[in-house]
C-alpha cells in the first residue's frame, strides 16, 4: 500500500513547502553536519556565510552536464581551474620539477584511487594477470578498485609502533606483474604519513608507477608545511611519483562529491579514459567512471576555492592545527587512554591500555554526550582505536571536549566491557561466511538488536561482535546488517 503522507510516489503531488518540511523533519535524526561534534563524513570550516555560496553556485550549475566539455564550456573551464589549483599546491605545473601535470575531476576520492588503478593497468595490456602493492593501512577503496577491476592486490603490512609500511618490503612486495605501488598522505584511519619518497624510488627503480593517496591530507598537508610542520614530502616534488589524488570535498571544504586526481604527464593519464565508437550513437568520450555528471559540486568547488584563497585556507588550517593539539591533550589527561600516534596532520587516533575501558562502550558515551567518533577494529596486531577526524570548526569545541571524554571514560568503566553470549561469540569465531543461512542472520541480527529502520543508538554490541568475527565473515555480516537496513518502503 502506497503511503500517501510520506512515499516518494503519492497518488498527488504534494506542495513545495510541505516537501521541504518532510525532508528537514527526516533530517533531524541524521549526526550533525555542522558545529564540530562529529569527528567522520563531513567537514565544516565554520566559515560563516560559506555553505550559501556554495548552493548558490551548486544552483547555478546544477542541470548543467559534465558529459560533453564542447556543450557546456563553462564546466570544462571550472574543473581545468580546479585541476590548475590542486596541481600547484602538490609540487606541479609551470616552473617545477612536474611542469606537465594533467587531472580529471572525480565525483569522490573512491572514484579517483578506482581511475589510478584503471590507468595503470590499462597501461599495461601485456599482462593477464596485473597486481599492485598497498600497505595495509591504504585506503579500502584500493581493494575496492582491485575488486571491481580484476587486479590483484598485494598487501604490506606496517610497522606496530610507525603505523608506516617499511619501504624494503615495499620493495620485495614489488613482482614483474606489478602496475602500481601506492602510499598515503596520510593514512585515514591514524593520520600518518608513509615514506612517499622511499616508496617512490623502490616503485621507480623497478619500472612501476607510484600513487599517492593524498585524499584525505592533501589539502591541509601543503598549508601546514607554510606553518612550519615538519610535513615529509609527499607531493610530485618527489621524483618517482606518478600520481596523486585529492578530495576537495574534505579539507578544501567544498560540498561533495569533488576530487582530484592529478598525473604526472598526459602519457600518464591517457589509460584513464574510456571512449567507444563501435555503435550507432555518440562517440562515447569519458575521463571519469560517469558519463552524465551535475555540474553542481564542480561549480560549487570552483566558489568556495575562489572564495577562501589561499589565506583563506592558511587561516583555517592554522585553527586546525590548534584543534589537534587541544585534543590530544584531552586523551593524554585520561588515564588508561593512549594515542595511537602523535598527530602529524589532521587526525587524532587513540587507544585503551586499561582492560576495563572498552573503546566501542567508549564511542558509545561519548554519542550519548553528544560527540560522534569513529571506533575502529583491531587489525594485525594494531589495537582497536577510536578515529577523529579535526575539522576548523571543532576548534571552539575542544575546550568541550575534555570533560565529555572523562565524563564518558568513567561511565565506560562503570557499565564495563560488553559481554556478548557465548554460544554467540563461539558461532562468529568459527562460523564460515559460505554457512550463514537467512536464520543464522536473523538470529544474529535480532541478539543485537538490528533490523528494518535507523540502526541502534548504541553499536558497542555489534562492533564487539564484528571484532570476534574472521574478516571475510565480518564483510559478510555487514553486507547482511546493511542489508537489513536497506529495504523499499511501500
Amino acid at each position: 500500500m502506497i503511503d500517501e503522507t510520506t512515499g516518494a510516489l503519492p497518488v498527488e503531488g504534494v506542495p513545495a513547502a510541505r516537501v521541504l518540511d518532510e525532508i528537514r523533519a527526516l533530517r533531524a535524526a541524521d549526526r550533525p553536519t555542522h558545529g564540530g561534534r562529529l569527528f567522520a563524513y563531513v567537514y565544516d570550516p565554520g566559515v560563516a556565510g560559506l555553505d550559501e555560496l556554495a548552493q548558490a553556485a551548486y544552483a547555478e550549475s546544477a542541470h548543467v552536464n559534465g558529459l560533453d566539455p564542447t556543450a557546456f564550456p563553462s564546466l570544462l573551464a571550472m574543473e581545468n581551474a580546479l585541476v590548475g589549483a590542486a596541481a600547484r599546491l602538490l609540487g606541479g605545473g609551470p616552473g617545477t620539477s612536474a611542469p606537465d601535470v594533467v587531472g580529471s575531476v572525480t565525483s569522490g576520492g573512491t572514484e579517483s584511487l578506482i581511475l589510478a588503478v584503471k590507468a595503470a593497468r590499462d597501461a599495461r595490456p601485456d599482462l593477464t594477470e596485473p597486481r599492485i602493492v598497498v600497505p595495509v593501512s591504504g585506503h579500502a577503496a584500493f581493494a575496492k578498485a582491485a575488486h571491481y577491476l580484476r587486479v590483484a592486490l598485494d598487501p604490506v603490512p606496517v610497522d606496530p609502533v610507525t603505523l608506516r609500511p617499511a619501504p624494503a618490503d615495499v620493495a620485495a612486495a614489488i613482482r614483474p606483474e606489478t602496475v602500481l605501488v601506492v602510499a598515503s598522505a596520510p593514512s585515514y584511519a591514524h593520520g600518518v604519513v608513509d615514506p612517499v619518497a622511499e616508496i617512490a624510488a623502490v616503485a621507480a627503480a623497478a619500472g612501476v608507477r607510484c600513487h599517492v593517496d593524498a585524499c584525505f591530507g592533501g589539502w591541509t598537508l601543503p598549508w601546514l608545511r607554510r606553518l612550519g610542520a615538519p610535513v615529509p614530502p609527499f607531493d610530485f616534488a618527489v621524483p618517482g611519483v606518478t600520481s596523486i589524488s585529492v578530495d576537495l570535498h574534505k579539507y578544501a571544504y567544498a560540498p561533495k562529491g569533488v576530487s582530484v586526481l592529478l598525473h604526472r604527464d598526459p602519457g600518464l593519464r591517457a589509460p584513464q579514459f574510456f571512449a567507444y565508437g563501435d555503435w550507432p550513437g555518440y562517440t562515447m568520450v569519458n575521463p571519469v567512471i560517469a558519463s552524465t555528471r551535475s555540474g553542481g559540486p564542480i561549480a560549487a568547488a570552483y566558489a568556495t576555492l575562489r572564495h577562501l584563497g589561499e589565506d583563506g585556507y592558511l587561516r583555517l588550517a592554522a585553527v586546525t592545527r590548534d584543534a589537534v593539539a587541544g585534543l590530544a591533550d584531552a586523551v593524554r589527561a585520561v588515564d588508561g587512554l593512549r594515542l595511537l600516534a602523535e598527530p602529524e596532520s589532521t587526525v587524532v587516533c587513540f587507544t585503551a591500555d586499561d582492560p576495563g575501558l572498552d573503546l566501542f562502550v567508549l564511542v558509545d558515551e561519548l554519542t550519548a554526550r553528544g560527540w560522534h567518533p569513529q571506533p575502529q577494529l583491531a587489525y594485525a596486531g594494531l589495537p582497536a582505536s577510536v578515529h577523529l577526524t579535526v575539522t576548523a570548526a571543532v576548534a571552539p569545541r575542544v575546550a568541550e571536549f575534555g570533560p565529555a571524554l572523562a565524563e564518558a571514560a568513567a561511565a565506560t568503566r562503570a557499565a564495563g566491557p560488553v559481554v556478548l553470549p557465548p554460544e554467540l561469540l563461539a558461532l562468529a569465531g568459527s562460523l564460515a561466511p559460505e554457512a550463514l543461512t537467512p536464520d543464522l542472520i536473523a538470529g544474529f541480527a535480532a541478539g543485537l538488536g538490528l533490523g528494518a529502520g535507523p540502526a541502534p543508538d548504541r553499536m558497542a554490541a555489534v562492533n564487539t561482535l564484528l571484532q570476534a568475527a574472521p574478516v571475510r565473515l565480518r564483510e559478510r555480516l555487514l553486507v547482511e546488517f546493511v542489508g537489513l537496513l536497506q529495504r523499499p518502503t511501500w
